[in-house]
């Protein structure tokens, strides 16, 4: 979908959305996210949140006679090319060992994206105390110690407060030189928002052997005088007197109750001349009065032809429901306690190539480089494993045959028949690596079983908590043998707390998978005309990511925390206001 002015390439389900990027609202059968949609169609991450770090550091090393070290301190964000990229500096606080700066760090978090920090510490010398800090030279200042660790490690701590062991590569021995503590905290102008179900009547009738197709538009206008598509509904098929499922709009949208809105109805058409039937100007506060009032505003036509007045129509614009809610941002569930636990589906057909051979998509090299499946595995374990506590992974491969001599299409990597769980991203690629001695190619390309597997743990889930989401990291290089079986077991899992991830190696035809991910708005229906709830699968195949130089990681992950809220949003489920103990965000030490 290209953007909020409904140009689809075909199908009424894309001018609701029909993506997983929504603010949310109404029940389970349908969200409206279209003002999700429309940031991200002009490019923006519009869920990417501003982060601000606070700094405080104890007992710092003390490289004064007369007096203390005058500590500063150094915010680094390392790139994948190994070199650091400042991204600010507190003030300098003189004469003390025990710091709380003032100065705040300023970060974007992007949940997609790998962000390992590096905090360096300074006793700035006296001499340069009336210079700005952005005009130091460090190499001037003496090492106090450093700490390093990845934004999300920060914003996944209950309170998102961590504190961090300094250490000082320049001195030899078990010195201790201190602590750094740092607390994040999100930036939002506010969590506000009003939810509202729309209805009109007396529409006049646009289609020929039906009646119309409708669906609104609501725009904001801007100091500019232009109108920006904050939003829309659904197409309500063949109907006059619609009513449209619940929109929710932030005040990010809005502004405030006093900003005039502009409401289009329009009929929809599927080549995207959508026909206006009629406009009106509004405001958040005068919906609400409407609704109160239990009365309707008339749309209007606007001048056209020889006619230069707005002419008056009986369509009428109702407001059945209207009230105020909060919208929780994704870190507001992660630091309260929610998890994403992750699995993995590994393809162990025959198509792949004899693991022996350097050609195959299996070969294990013994330099070190690692394949597809192995470089899949651990860029978006390394990324998920900050979200899960216990770090106990379920590992499965699926397509070879197992020791009992059968083909396999959910079999445990581990080898072991009673637990799939492995410990970490290392267990999982040790197991993987062990599995291609003890497990032999086959096929065919099946994911239906290891979907209905994931979707079992999902379920058994919500027996116990709804603090838990889960996400299935499936990489295939073949065909899908199963492509209904597949959908309906996606269907049937677009209402559980899970999200599928699918990374296409090799060179084979994906066109299969661009069916499975619903990016065009056109939700998966199973073989029993059932429509998914929700989009819950990402696929990339792994070719076109290396070839435009887009990192595997920031290209499956985009979606996964828009999946996340439009699940916890579609069921009313909020953050842990009162977590009495969440588990440190530490590898267990039992094994898994």
């Amino acid at each position: 979908m290209g953007n909020c002015v409904s140009d689809v390439k075909g199908g009424k389900q894309g001018v609701g959305g029909g993506g997983a990027q929504g603010f949310g609202g109404g029940g389970a059968e349908g969200k409206n996210d279209a003002v999700d949609f429309y940031f991200r169609a002009q490019g923006q991450r519009h869920l990417a949140s501003q982060i601000q770090l606070s700094l405080s550091a104890s007992k710092l090393l003390d490289c004064d006679i007369m007096s203390k070290s005058d500590p500063m301190a150094v915010v680094y964000v390392k790139k994948r090319d190994g070199t650091l990229l400042e991204v600010g500096r507190t003030e300098v606080i003189m004469n003390n060992l025990n710091p709380t700066w003032i100065q705040k760090i300023n970060i974007t978090y992007q949940f997609e994206i790998p962000q390992p920090l590096i905090f360096h510490i300074y006793d700035v010398d006296s001499k340069y105390n009336n210079l700005p800090v952005k005009a130091l030279k460090l190499k001037d200042q003496d090492f106090l110690g450093e700490a390093n660790c990845a934004l999300s490690e920060i914003v996944t701590k209950q309170n998102q407060l961590l504190t961090l062991n300094l250490r000082n590569r320049f001195v030899h021995g078990s010195k201790n030189f201190g602590t750094l503590t740092i607390h994040a905290e999100e930036l939002v102008v506010s969590k506000n928002a009003v939810e509202l179900t729309l209805r009109c009547t007396n529409l006049e009738n646009k289609g020929i052997f039906s009646k119309s197709d409708p669906f609104l538009r609501i725009s904001r206008i801007v100091e500019a005088g232009v109108s920006v598509p904050i939003c829309k509904t659904e197409v309500v098929k063949n109907n006059v007197t619609p009513i449209w499922k619940p929109l929710c709009l932030s005040i990010e949208q809005y502004v405030s109750k006093d900003n005039p809105l502009i409401i289009e109805c329009f009929d929809f058409k599927s080549s995207g001349n959508h026909v206006l039937v009629g406009k009106l100007q509004t405001t958040v506060a005068e919906l609400q009065n409407l609704h109160n009032a239990k009365a309707g505003a008339n749309f209007v036509k606007p001048p056209s032809g020889f006619r230069n007045q707005e002419k008056l129509l009986k369509a009428q614009l109702f407001v059945e429901v209207c009230f105020e809610k909060q919208l929780y941002s994704f870190l507001d569930y992660i630091s309260s306690g929610f998890e994403l636990n992750f699995m993995v589906a590994v393809d162990f057909t025959a198509s792949n190539g004899n693991p022996q051979n350097p050609s195959s998509l299996h070969y294990i090299d013994p330099q070190g480089n690692l394949n597809s499946y192995q470089k899949a595995i651990k860029e978006v374990g390394e990324v998920i494993q900050f979200y899960d506590y216990d770090r106990c992974f379920p590992a499965w491969g699926f397509g070879g045959m197992t020791y009992t001599g059968s083909v396999s299409h959910c079999f445990n990597l581990s080898g072991s028949s009673s637990s799939s769980e492995v410990q970490g991203v290392g267990g999982i690629m040790n197991a993987y690596s062990s599995a291609l001695h003890n497990v032999s190619l086959s096929g065919p390309t099946l994911f239906s079983h290891v979907i209905n597997n994931a979707a079992k743990i999902a379920a058994k889930s919500l027996k116990d908590n709804h603090n838990k989401y889960f996400v299935l990291l499936i990489i295939t290089d073949g065909v899908l043998t199963d492509l209904q079986e597949t959908k309906d077991a996606i269907v049937m899992a677009s209402d559980l707390p899970l999200s599928i991830l699918i990374i296409g190696v090799g060179n084979a035809d994906f066109t299969q998978m661009e069916i499975l991910d619903a990016d065009n708005g056109r939700l998966l229906e199973s073989s029993t005309g059932r429509v998914a709830t929700r989009d819950i699968v990402q696929f990339v195949p792994m070719r076109e990511v290396l070839g435009g130089q887009i990192e595997v990681v920031q290209a499956m992950l985009e979606e996964l925390p828009w999946q996340f809220l439009s699940y916890m949003r579609s069921r009313n489920i909020k953050p842990l206001l009162n977590v009495e103990a969440i588990p440190p965000s530490t590898a267990p030490t039992q094994p898994c």
